[in-house]
């Protein structure tokens, strides 16, 4: 992870979503523990109060849990619920415009299909 920071949010909700993407991707799974926060704190250069705010925002949204004497560990069933809210959201906010921008330009699903799939690769 880069610890580049954007200006537009604050620092402890980067890392959250950082770590978010981190299990959505796969590289953190059901049953595996987060990095410690001192790790991370350490590795990004920040004070750990801000690596525990987003460590217990994650909690509260039941994508962790902690484990006493153990540290956070990424709950059972996290990454559906976190892909389905996420679809939700992007289908709500996102596609919208997208759908409004690929209309103007005149594109179709064929080479927008052509397009990802060059990608995969």
């Amino acid at each position: 992870m880069s610890p580049q920071w954007r200006d537009d949010q604050p620092i402890w909700r980067q890392i959250k979503d950082r770590m978010l993407a981190a299990i959505l991707d796969g590289t953190l799974h059901e049953g595996e523990p987060l990095p410690s926060v001192r790790q991370i704190a350490v590795e990004f250069q920040v004070n750990p109060l801000t690596v525990s705010k987003a460590y217990q925002e994650l909690a509260d949204e039941n994508v962790v849990e902690r484990r006493r004497g153990l540290g956070m560990f990424v709950t059972g069933g996290a990454r559906d619920s976190m892909q389905a809210r996420e679809r939700d959201l992007f289908l709500t906010n996102d596609w919208p415009d997208i759908a409004a921008r690929i209309r103007r330009l005149g594109l179709s699903a064929k080479e927008l299909l052509s397009r990802i799939e060059g990608a995969d690769q």
